[in-house]
């Protein structure tokens, strides 16, 4: 008799990671001399560690200190600077009470569906979307409700979108900069969207990990400032470029902090001590942080002067964040197909369209452009010549 599978194993794949590892495999069979692989394919900030961060870690891995399990909302210094960070920042009041460290926002996510929603709960967002919003509410039987979104409306939901859902959804994930367009919700809508999840009992998601990484044209607001029973998620993986350390944070309102911490200490116990360590320190590195955003405004400015002499001529405004989405329609109609030859042929890793768009994914394709200046300023070259074109 054949042994049943969960629905959980049907989760599609998050195609980014797959694109890592073929590019990886391409890049261990260059030849010496060979022009290296441009890294276009993963948010991942190519700046590293800060150096105050880097140094807090060694520090505690030298004192012998034990660094075993925390309180399962993270250490209560990390909690009480995060707190601080909502007051100097955004000139909001977070007590530390309602603030839990993560395993980054990847781990903050089904906290925050588990604790918020239940089996059959409609979650409304907008289409394109970070794949595992959509992937893990499937697999937690709940329902993505995809609200199809275009350049028309910056690939951003609109108040309009919401009003239409009869009956409202049981929640709602916003993303300002959003995953994968880097466009972002001016402050009047993100208000006039905040207000109707309050009005209609619709339970907000604000994914705000890219804050801090916005370039002028629209100002950041948090969630945590428009209503009381929002969720906000973070990550000292972005701004911060802590990727690798897997640390994050939530912002709760008063109803779900326990359901949190309960589910939290069953599910993971506490994030790792050594990354919240890290993760204070980070804090701390302002003018280092504000360096690396700099340079990744500088790639956004170079790209977007460039990469339509060499083919790419539809390009998401990109007002924060750091990634460009690209409509590729004038060159293929299989996205996955021409991300594959261009890694192949011109050694540029980027990600295709399908991973956030399943139905129009085929004709766009995003482009990360936080790796190393040289790789970016090399890339419209690369492509250029790959297209055909003269720059």
């Amino acid at each position: 008799m054949a042994l049943k599978i969960g629905r959980g194993a049907a989760a599609p794949p998050f195609l980014v990671m797959d694109v890592i590892t073929a590019a990886n495999a391409r890049a261990a069979r260059l030849a010496p001399g060979q022009p290296g692989v441009l890294r276009m394919e993963v948010g991942q900030p190519g700046t590293g560690a800060p150096r105050a961060a880097a140094e807090a870690a060694i520090r505690a891995l030298s004192s012998g200190a034990p660094l075993g399990y925390t309180e399962a909302f993270g250490l209560p210094s990390l909690r009480a600077r995060i707190s601080r960070h909502y007051r100097d920042h955004y000139g909001a009041s977070v007590p530390a009470a309602r603030i839990a460290v993560t395993v980054g926002a990847s781990g903050g996510f089904p906290l925050s569906f588990l604790a918020a929603f239940d089996p059959g709960d409609r979650v409304a967002m907008a289409m394109p979307f970070y794949p595992p919003y959509a992937n893990l509410l499937s697999a937690l039987g709940m329902r993505p409700v995809l609200l199809p979104c275009d350049a028309a409306t910056r690939w951003q939901p609109t108040l309009a979108m919401l009003q239409a859902l009869d009956p409202p959804p049981d929640g709602l994930i916003v993303a300002s900069p959003c995953n994968p367009a880097g466009t972002m919700l001016a402050p009047a809508e993100i208000h006039a969207i905040a207000a109707w999840c309050d009005a209609e009992g619709v339970r907000l998601i604000s994914d705000e990990i890219y804050h801090g990484l916005t370039y002028g044209a629209v100002e950041e607001m948090t969630a945590a400032t428009l209503s009381s029973s929002a969720v906000v998620v973070n990550s000292f993986s972005k701004y911060w470029s802590l990727t690798g350390w897997r640390i994050g944070w939530l912002v709760l309102p008063e109803d779900l902090v326990r359901p949190v911490e309960c589910l939290a200490q069953n599910l993971f116990i506490s994030a790792p001590h050594i990354a919240q360590v890290a993760a204070e320190a980070a804090m701390d590195c302002g003018p280092e942080l504000e360096a690396n955003r700099h340079r990744y405004a500088a790639a956004r400015d170079l790209l977007l002067r460039a990469l339509p002499d060499a083919g790419l001529d539809r390009l998401s405004p990109a007002d924060g964040a750091f990634y460009l989405w690209a409509d590729v329609s004038a060159l293929t109609q299989d996205s996955p197909a021409f991300c594959a030859r261009m890694l192949a042929e011109a050694g540029i890793a980027a990600t295709p369209g399908v991973d956030f768009d399943r139905e129009r994914g085929g004709r766009f394709l995003r482009l990360s452009y936080c790796g190393p200046a040289e790789d970016m300023a090399a890339a419209p070259g690369r492509l250029a010549r790959w297209l055909g074109r003269r720059v």
